[in-house]
């Protein structure tokens, strides 16, 4: 496993580079044996230290998980933590997912923004700011797929295509913590 540990702002010491490592790699693989990359960022926020922690342990499968505490070694136990029971809860799921399917050979791709909101402070309120232009995967799932892959990446919301009549779908995280579901193809029949 590639691991990557790294400082925002912040000097992380060989200790503390040999503790994420170790825990890491038995939390980690405990779970999945060959996973294909990790990266551990600290940073200060305030009087808190923050560890963010993206396992990433297969094919569009990223693990994500953060914490915050008085400590770097504290929010690194409580963020590994964090991804460890996610790693055990959806190892099963992900097995049997990876069973059933077969390999789809042309995810679509589509064009990702990131816009910038200065809440009209330069003056110009009809254009908003591109900082970001990417190229992103839409895959292929089916409803219960995308809300596990969007839970394990810590992710609020989540566009696929749904296995079930090949049409893009949406899922997104409410504001009282349930699932919410955008399909435009309604209650229409699949053969339309």
């Amino acid at each position: 496993m590639q691991l990557t540990v790294s400082g925002k702002q912040l000097d992380v010491g060989e200790a503390l580079q040999t503790h994420v490592r170790d825990a890491l790699d038995g939390a980690v693989s405990k779970y999945f044996e060959n996973p294909v990359e990790t990266h551990v960022v600290f940073s200060r926020e305030g009087g808190q230290f923050r560890s963010d922690i993206s396992v990433h342990v297969g094919k569009g499968i990223t693990v994500q998980g953060h914490a915050d505490s008085g400590d770097p070694y504290g929010a690194f136990e409580q963020a590994a933590d964090h991804i460890a029971k996610r790693l055990r809860r959806y190892k099963d799921r992900l097995r049997d997912h990876h069973r059933g399917t077969k390999e789809m050979p042309d995810e679509p791709n589509a064009q990702s923004y990131v816009i910038e909101d200065d809440g009209g402070a330069s003056g110009n309120t009809d254009e908003p700011v591109i900082i970001a232009e990417m190229a992103t995967n839409v895959p292929t799932l089916s409803v219960g797929e995308a809300v596990m892959r969007m839970d394990l990446s810590n992710r609020q919301q989540l566009m696929f295509r749904n296995r079930a009549h090949d049409g893009l779908n949406m899922i997104y995280r409410r504001d009282d913590g349930n699932i919410g579901w955008v399909d435009p193809r309604g209650n229409r029949a699949i053969d339309e």
